[in-house]
């Protein structure tokens, strides 16, 4: 494995869950990951509510917008290591070749975006989704990767995913 990786988490609207994992990995695992994110049929807008989490946890917001997966399927996109979809309908759909044949692994999360409710019981649905990813990725960060073989790295991706 290189000692730079790219990472991808893949989304349907790509409005939080998958920008929120992008902000956190960019931040929590800097200089060796460089985080992306993107959607099948992207929102073109970032819910206020996972920009609101992430100021929260006093993460950079900068440069985050809502873009389509197709971006990372062309020629000269970044050379994918990691894909990550973190919602149940990406992880179903057809989803482009990655040039490199990067791992991928499903990191289902509960779309906040889809919660009914008061304001604060929508707060809170964004705030459980930015935990639970955040656990992820900091799991993901512990991992001996330079170590791994191939299929135990996948298997250990694959078990993150679950937590």
């Amino acid at each position: 494995m290189p000692a730079h990786y790219n990472v991808l988490f893949l989304c349907t609207g790509n409005s939080a869950r998958s920008i929120m994992a992008e902000a956190i990995l960019n931040f929590r695992g800097k200089p060796t990951f460089t985080a992306y994110s993107a959607g099948s049929h992207p929102a073109g807008k970032i819910r206020p509510e996972a920009l609101q989490e992430l100021e929260i946890a006093r993460l950079p917001t900068a440069g985050l917008r809502s873009k389509s997966w197709d971006e990372f399927a062309r020629p000269n996109a970044p050379q994918l290591d990691f894909v990550f979809t973190v919602c149940d309908n990406a992880a179903k759909e057809v989803c482009p070749v990655w040039p490199g044949q990067p791992v991928t692994a499903h990191w289902g999360v509960p779309d906040p975006a889809a919660v009914q409710g008061t304001q604060a019981e929508v707060q809170r649905a964004f705030r459980d989704a930015f935990f639970i990813l955040e656990r992820r990725i900091n799991l993901f960060l512990a991992l001996p990767l330079a170590r791994l073989s191939s299929l135990a790295l996948k298997k250990e991706i694959d078990d993150i995913g679950k937590r």
